[in-house]
Order: C-alpha cells, then structure tokens, then sequence
C-alpha cells in the first residue's frame, strides 16, 4: 500500500464525487471492524453511472499505484465492491443502499464524511 488508508478513502469519495455520486460518506469501522479501516459507501442512480464511478475509482486509485486485493460485483447486480485491505468501496444503486443499510449495520462507526 503505497497510500494511507485516510488517503486512499478521501481519493475514493473524491472521485466518486467527481463522477456525481450521490450521498457519499466516510466510515471510520475500526472500532468494529476487524478486517477494514474505513467504508467508502455512495450511491450511483443508472448501471451507466455505478459503471463510471467504478471505473474513475479503479483508475484513480491505480493511478496513484494502489490495486484493490478483492472485487466484486457488476453495474446490474447493484453492488459493486473493491476491497483495498484498509479501506473498502461500496457503489450501491440505490434501492439495494436501501436494503442492505451498510451505515445502520456499522452505526457504531465513526462518519468522517458525508457528502449529499
């Protein structure tokens, strides 16, 4: 990990804002959390858009030499998922956001950030 895992999330919701992400938040799950440091969690409105957000994230942060360890998820499940170790993207459409409720599962999480 070339990048701090604060680096890496603040890049993440940076780029995700770039892409017109909506309601982007930080969540600090190191408290409850034992295999990550923080949460990127945001929400993309059409599969065209989780698609771009995906993409500017991946791109982003391979530009700046950090690859994720995991992947998961496609533009038409809803849920795409890039697992950096320390920090993990979430790019949710936004009825299964709503569903799975990542900030109510983690709610004893510290929120570094929202953007809405």
């Amino acid at each position: 990990m070339l990048l701090e895992p604060t680096a890496i999330a603040r890049l993440a919701t940076d780029i995700a804002s770039e892409k017109q992400a909506i309601d982007i938040v930080i969540l600090d799950v190191r408290a409850s959390c034992s295999f990550s440091d923080y949460f990127v969690v945001c929400t993309g409105e059409s599969e065209r858009q989780l698609e771009a957000i995906w993409d500017a994230i991946l791109d982003g942060l391979k530009a700046q030499g950090e690859a994720p360890l995991h992947k998961e998820g496609a533009s038409d499940s809803g849920w795409m998922l890039a697992d950096y170790g320390a920090v993990v993207v979430h790019i949710f459409a936004p009825d299964e956001r709503e569903y799975y409720q990542l900030e109510q599962l983690w709610q004893d999480a510290v929120q570094v950030l929202r953007i809405q």
